[in-house]
C-alpha cells in the first residue's frame, strides 16, 4: 500500500518525536543512575549507627532496594508518559499535515476537473486562485493559473481563426461558382469549357464543404448555451434516408436537452459516412435510438463496409483522417466524425467507434438524458 504524502510526514514527525522520547529517557535514566549512587551513599554514612551488624545490613539491601525501585518507576512511567504524548503528538502530527497540504489539494482538484473535462480545452477558464501567505504553494498556484491562462487564451484564438478563416473563404467560393455557371450557360461555350467548368465546380463544392466543416467544428467545440428538448428518433426519422443504400431504422425514444441544428447534423453525418463508407452492394445502415436505465439517450449507428483494423478507429475521430486510400478518393471533407465527437462532447456526452469483425463500424454516441 503507497502511503500519501499526508501520511508520509505524519510519520516523519511522530518518528522524529518519538526517536527524541526515547533519546530523552535513555539520558534521563544515565543521569539518573549516575547520581542515585552518591546519594545513597551519603545516606547510609548519615544514617545513625545500627544497633548491630545485621542492621547495616539490613539498611544497604533497603538502600539498594529503593533506588532500584527509583529506577525501574522512572523506566515504566516514562515510557508509559512516552506512548500517550506520542499518541497525541502523531495525531497532532495528522492535523497539522493535512492543513498544510490542504492548498496542494485544492490545486490538485482543480487540475482533476480540467483533466476530465470532455475536451481538452473545455476547463481552461478554470482557476485556482489560491488565497493566502506568499510562500512556495500560492506561488505554484499562480504559476499554474498563468500557464492556464496562456493556455486558454491559445485555444481561444485558434477557434476564432477557424471561424474567422472559414468565413473568409467563403466569399471568393462564392464568387468563383458564380462565374463558372454564367461561363457554363454561354451558348458559345465548348465541350470542353463545360467539362472543365463542371470539375471546377465539382472542386468548388468540395472546397465549400470543407469550409462549412470548419465552421461547424469551431462552433461545437464550444459548451452548448441555449437547449432545447429533442428527441432523437425525430431526428433519425427525419434524416436517416439513402437512395443508394438500405436504411433500417428502430427510433426508440431518446430525449436530450441540446442544440436542435448541431444534434441533427450529429445524426446526419453518421448516416452520411455510414452510406459512404460501405460495400459497392448490397450495403446498409442500421440506425438505433433509445434511453438506458442509468440516464443516458444511445444513438448507434452501424453499417456494412470494409473491414477496418481496430488500431486504426480511433484515429477516425481526428480531422482529416480517412482510412486506407479513401483519403484521395472520398468526396467528403474528412470532418464528419470529428464534428459528431465534438456535438457530442458540447452536449456533455461522448461518441466512441467499434470496428466490425464482418466489415464496417458501429458508432456509438451517448448524451445525457432530459428528464
Amino acid at each position: 500500500m503507497r502511503l500519501t504524502v499526508r501520511g508520509r510526514l505524519t510519520l516523519v514527525y511522530g518518528g522524529l518525536f518519538v526517536v527524541a522520547g526515547l533519546v530523552l529517557l535513555g539520558a534521563t535514566y544515565v543521569l539518573v543512575s549516575q547520581r542515585l549512587p552518591n546519594v545513597l551513599a551519603r545516606a547510609e554514612t548519615t544514617a545513625p549507627p545500627p544497633g548491630s551488624a545485621g542492621g547495616a545490613v539490613e539498611i544497604r539491601q533497603f538502600i539498594e532496594g529503593t533506588r532500584d525501585d527509583a529506577l525501574h518507576t522512572l523506566v515504566t512511567q516514562g515510557a508509559i508518559a512516552l506512548v500517550l504524548v506520542s499518541a497525541v503528538a502523531i495525531a497532532l502530527g495528522w492535523l497539522v499535515a493535512g492543513r498544510m497540504l490542504q492548498p496542494l489539494q485544492q490545486i490538485t482538484a482543480t487540475a482533476r476537473r480540467i483533466a476530465d473535462a470532455p475536451d481538452a480545452d473545455r476547463g481552461l477558464h478554470e482557476r485556482i486562485a489560491l488565497t493566502g501567505p506568499a510562500d512556495e504553494i500560492k506561488e505554484l498556484a499562480d504559476t499554474f493559473d498563468i500557464m492556464l491562462a496562456r493556455l486558454d487564451h491559445s485555444f481561444d484564438g485558434q477557434r476564432r481563426f477557424i471561424a474567422s478563416a472559414s468565413h473568409e473563404l467563403r466569399t471568393p467560393l462564392t464568387l468563383n461558382r458564380t462565374l463558372l455557371e454564367v461561363a457554363l450557360t454561354q451558348e458559345a461555350a465548348s465541350e470542353e469549357v463545360r467539362q472543365l467548368g463542371t470539375t471546377l465546380l465539382a472542386i468548388n463544392d468540395r472546397h465549400g464543404r470543407l469550409i462549412d466543416g470548419l465552421l461547424l467544428l469551431a462552433q461545437s467545440e464550444r459548451p452548448v448555451a441555449e437547449r432545447s428538448y429533442v428527441d432523437l428518433a425525430d431526428i433519425v426519422e427525419h434524416v436517416a434516408v439513402s437512395d443508394t443504400v438500405k436504411v433500417d431504422t428502430e427510433p426508440g425514444e431518446a430525449t436530450v436537452a441540446g442544440n436542435p441544428v448541431l444534434l441533427e447534423r450529429l445524426v446526419q453525418n453518421l448516416v452520411e459516412n455510414g452510406v459512404r463508407h460501405n460495400l459497392p452492394a448490397g450495403g446498409w445502415v442500421r440506425v438505433r435510438t433509445g434511453s438506458r436505465p442509468d440516464g443516458w439517450a444511445v444513438l448507434e449507428v452501424s453499417n456494412s463496409g470494409p473491414v477496418i483494423p481496430r488500431y486504426e478507429v480511433p484515429g477516425l475521430f481526428e480531422p482529416f483522417h480517412r482510412y486506407g486510400t479513401e483519403r484521395l478518393h472520398s468526396p467528403g471533407a474528412g470532418l464528419g466524425l470529428s464534428i459528431v465527437r465534438a456535438v457530442a462532447r458540447a452536449h456533455g456526452g461522448e461518441a466512441r467507434a467499434d470496428a466490425r469483425d464482418e466489415g464496417g463500424l458501429v458508432v456509438t454516441v451517448t448524451l445525457p438524458r432530459a428528464l
